[in-house]
């Protein structure tokens, strides 16, 4: 007969598999400290011996790592998208950075989309309590914070779409979001108003998600990163301008 016998999954197996999944999801982060040999069994309701045979069968797969003194940590995983050098290169030419810009607006977008479509109610908590803390933010005028609370709204919005594959994406990219945010309101906070249009855009992206309005969503993406580009466009403009009047100035001055 071809049955064979169906033995219980072994309780180290059980902890491998809910480790993964966390990480899979984007709960445990990279980096992120586990709790003490002890407390982890606890709250998992395993021995220490089946524990330890589940870490080791982890840290195997890459998935953690060890630290001397220190405990275990979720590997990093995700690396970067993009080498250091080739970062570089984005910053300073300006095809990748609109290039950047647009690709943004695609897959923010679809986010958008699906965090009013599909976020669930914790989720759409999660963006809005961050929209609060920017709005209290606004007035310390910190660009540091700003821009950190920033990103952590852009990213709050792709968690909420629930797929695991531009979770990750997204989140190999941080660093060039963090990177392209703070970059994109210097050069936005140089105009009078331009904290408050900020602010104004992210709220009609946090309305609209908040209303489960996926078309809203998309678009009010879709505006604030067409403002972002045009404003770094103005400010390339002006800095040319700029240049072009340092030399006549300087002309000026030789003549006699």
């Amino acid at each position: 007969m071809p049955f064979q016998r169906i033995d219980a999954e072994k309780l180290s197996k059980s902890v491998v598999r809910q480790v993964e999944q966390l990480i899979l999801r984007g709960i445990l982060r990279p980096g992120e400290r586990l709790p003490s040999e002890r407390e982890l069994a606890e709250k998992l309701a395993v021995s220490r011996p089946s524990l330890r045979e589940a870490l080791s069968e982890l840290q195997q797969a890459g998935l953690l790592t060890t630290r001397a003194g220190a405990g275990i940590f979720v590997a990093e995983v995700l690396g970067s998208a993009f080498s250091p050098a080739l970062m570089r290169l984005f910053s300073t030419h300006d095809e990748a950075v609109y290039d950047y810009l647009e690709f943004r607006k695609d897959l923010e977008g679809l986010a958008a989309e699906r965090a009013a479509r599909i976020g669930s109610d914790t989720d759409l908590k999660v963006i809005n309590t961050i929209y609060k803390k920017m709005e209290a933010a606004q007035s310390k005028r910190s660009t540091e914070e700003e821009a950190r609370l920033d990103a952590l709204f852009h990213m709050s919005i792709c968690e909420a779409g629930h797929n695991v594959v531009m979770l990750h994406m997204m989140r190999s990219m941080y660093e060039l979001l963090q990177t392209g945010v703070f970059y994109n309101r210097k050069a936005t906070f140089r105009q009078k108003t331009g904290r408050s249009q900020l602010l104004e855009q992210h709220g009609a992206i946090n309305d609209a998600i908040q209303a489960r309005n996926p078309e809203a969503a998309r678009d009010a993406v879709h505006l604030h990163l067409d403002f972002v580009g045009g404003v770094l466009k103005e400010q390339e403009r002006a800095s040319k301008n700029e240049e072009v009047a340092k030399l006549r100035f300087s002309h000026a001055l030789d003549r006699p």
